[in-house]
């Protein structure tokens, strides 16, 4: 049926259109590619090779109350399909980012999510409270993972109780969306998603990095400053799939996917997987046009095999029959 649709239809030169749209929580975005945060600045630094406005959001890289200068170099190793970084969220605090960043993309039309960081549950607290004052912010994503910073971070994001206690405080803080970045560095991920849904998270997204490390064999020194930091690229995708799938299956908040998502074919993965939207993160530093050509992948995908709504991937894998030869 489907394959005799495709041929009338490129007879008679009528393209099915495809519904794009997909919901996180109370956000309706227009796509459901979205960028990683830390991986497409705030957006303006793209915008001679994306057009933002096809983008479901833009999520920009992680903001603290005061401006943090980040890790010293060497902060980047490039690894066997993948990239190790260190960067250590370096931003130069909300006002300027107030001031500056989001004052353009305020001029641009696509919704924009902004990462928040901070070193104790009082910093995430005062930054949240900060933004929510801010007509241009759509959502607030609480980064409780990233692997880079001594304090804050991952110290949330490894335990129930501390990633409890810290979206319970932002989600009295502020009444904008609010999702909880999770990291894969923990005994089961599932755990700490159930634990940010019941302190009322609107979404979930996941993986962060994963924490690895890499050795010049001719100086026998670290290639990163700071000996660790977070492993991205095509290299993680298998578990970060295991883990939405996982998360997906627990939980009854939407779920963003992301960890190596480098073509349409792998956004399609982490949407059967579970994931109602896909972040694209270490694709934009191979390809600045990078979640473009996923986006109209998606389309494409969903038009040759007359799939009508794009969210109806989300969910829709099929159990591997066993017994069979």
């Amino acid at each position: 049926m489907g394959v005799r649709r495709c041929i009338v239809l490129a007879w008679t030169g009528v393209s099915m259109d495809v519904d794009m749209t997909v919901e996180v929580g109370p956000l309706t975005l227009r796509s459901p590619v979205v960028t990683a945060s830390g991986t497409f600045g705030s957006g303006r630094e793209y915008a001679d090779f994306v057009d933002l406005t096809r983008l479901g959001a833009v999520v920009t890289k992680g903001v603290s109350w005061d401006a943090w200068p980040g890790n010293p170099g060497p902060r980047i190793a490039e690894t066997a399909s993948g990239m190790l970084n260190s960067i250590g969220l370096q931003n130069p605090g909300v006002e300027a980012f107030i001031e500056s960043d989001l004052a353009w993309l305020a001029t641009q039309d696509v919704p924009v999510i902004v990462n928040v960081a901070g070193h104790t549950v009082a910093e995430y607290v005062a930054v949240a409270e900060r933004l929510s004052a801010e007509s241009s912010v759509a959502a607030l994503e609480l980064n409780i993972s990233c692997p880079n910073v001594d304090e804050g971070g991952l110290a949330f994001g490894t335990t129930c109780k501390a990633a409890a206690e810290v979206t319970r405080a932002v989600r009295a803080a502020t009444g904008l969306p609010l999702i909880v970045k999770l990291s894969p560095n923990v005994t089961d991920v599932s755990e700490i998603a159930r634990a940010m849904e019941a302190e009322g998270a609107d979404a979930v997204s996941l993986i962060n990095t994963l924490l690895g490390m890499s050795i010049d064999t001719v100086t026998w020194r670290p290639r990163l400053a700071r000996t660790v930091g977070g492993l991205s690229g095509p290299a993680i995708k298998p578990v970060a799939l295991r883990m939405v799938w996982q998360v997906a299956s627990r939980v009854g908040i939407p779920v963003i996917g992301m960890g190596g998502i480098m073509s349409a074919e792998d956004a399609v993965e982490f949407m059967l997987a579970g994931a109602c939207a896909v972040a694209v993160g270490t694709a934009n530093f191979v390809d600045p046009a990078a979640t473009m050509k996923i986006t109209d992948g998606l389309e494409s995908y969903c038009r040759q095999r007359d799939i009508p709504r794009v969210a109806d991937l989300t969910g829709a894998i099929v159990a591997q029959r066993t017994g069979e030869r």
